[in-house]
């Protein structure tokens, strides 16, 4: 009995070891080359003065992220943000193609003052009905609203003021958005922050798999950002994974300085993060894959380079990607924040070309 317990020990062990394993060069290449080669839109699809009405301040627009609401299946909305010199603010905009974008108005704005989201709230990180790579983004109602994990900042004044915060919003409409938890779910304050992520929490991105809540965060260490992940039952309370992070810098490749911002989504056996990498001369969209959601292996090469667009749409930043797949014309829409020659806004990526 001694022999075939520690036989059955020793085959767990083997099998956990397996699934940490480095994901090999040919099946990167693999699972990353359906996102490869799509065609730039040729122009911003949210410029980087939007004149939202009444918020005519608020520029740059960034961190897009699209979603449906249930029962509409012929509008798209994507939130974004706004930089008025002070701080951020979320926005919604409304679509029947994915290209043209209406309708622009608040749905998100500055915290109270003295909160640690008075500086900006940024939302995007949703509770969807589903996470499959082809499936629609429609939102989940869970508990009778819809939810949303936001980044924030706790000073007005400048751009992203350390540090950052992480918190909990919810809504009755999928459109207009409020604080859910009186505290913040992440920050730099808890006694378990890691060393990599002592200055700054950013961004999250929120995944619900077999009953578990799972929470892709990027956070910073002087100007070093990689990315970690946190596990929730109830969205309320967060448990740090002890192996961060998840995601970490390579010396002298693409994400030698940022890995940052990450979306995740199922695709087939495995899952798929696009994230953003800084390094060898600019952001970077990049792609990461692991088998279980907490072991990743990162391909090298981006998936499109800083620079990459035609008419220099992106030549400083191509970053912070949305993901849909649009069925009817079986095409993949990449909206992400192009910054170059006509400043910061949202740019577009689509698998197929597009007759407009």
């Amino acid at each position: 009995m001694d022999k075939l317990f520690l036989g059955t020990v020793l085959l767990l062990f083997c099998s956990a070891v397996a699934i940490a394993e480095p994901i090999d060069r040919a099946t990167l290449d693999a699972w990353s080359a359906p996102y490869r080669n799509w065609d730039y839109y040729p122009s911003h699809v949210i410029p980087a003065e939007p004149n939202i009405p009444g918020y005519e301040a608020f520029r740059n627009t960034d961190v897009p992220c699209v979603y449906q609401l249930p029962g509409d299946p012929d509008t798209w909305y994507m939130s974004f943000i706004g930089f008025n010199g002070q701080g951020y603010n979320s926005f919604v905009a409304e679509s029947t193609d994915l290209v043209h974008w209406t309708n622009p108005r608040l749905a998100m704005g500055f915290g109270e003052p003295g909160e640690f989201d008075h500086g900006g709230r940024v939302i995007g990180a949703f509770l969807y009905e589903s996470y499959g790579i082809k499936d629609p983004r429609v939102l989940k109602m869970r508990d009778g609203k819809y939810w949303t994990l936001y980044g924030c900042y706790p000073r007005q004044g400048g751009y992203e003021l350390r540090p950052g915060y992480e918190g909990l919003a919810s809504s009755e409409d999928g459109l207009n958005w409020k604080r859910a938890k009186d505290d913040y779910i992440l920050s730099v304050h808890e006694p378990e922050v890691g060393s990599w992520e002592q200055d700054c929490i950013y961004q999250p991105w929120l995944v619900e798999h077999q009953g578990l809540f799972y929470n892709f965060y990027n956070a910073a260490q002087g100007g070093i950002e990689q990315i970690g992940l946190a596990t929730s039952k109830n969205l309320m309370d967060w448990t740090r994974h002890a192996d961060n992070p998840i995601l970490r810098n390579r010396s002298g490749g693409y994400d030698e300085r940022f890995c940052a911002d990450g979306k995740v989504f199922r695709a087939d056996d495995h899952w798929v993060m696009f994230y953003f990498g800084v390094g060898r001369g600019g952001a970077h969209i990049m792609a990461a894959f692991s088998r279980d959601l907490a072991n990743w292996t990162a391909h090298p090469e981006p998936l499109y380079k800083a620079g990459g667009h035609p008419d220099g749409l992106d030549q400083t930043y191509a970053h912070k990607i949305s993901l849909v797949y649009h069925a009817a014309s079986d095409t993949f829409y990449m909206h992400y924040c192009a910054t170059g020659a006509a400043g910061r806004g949202i740019g577009l990526i689509t698998s197929k070309p597009l007759n407009d």
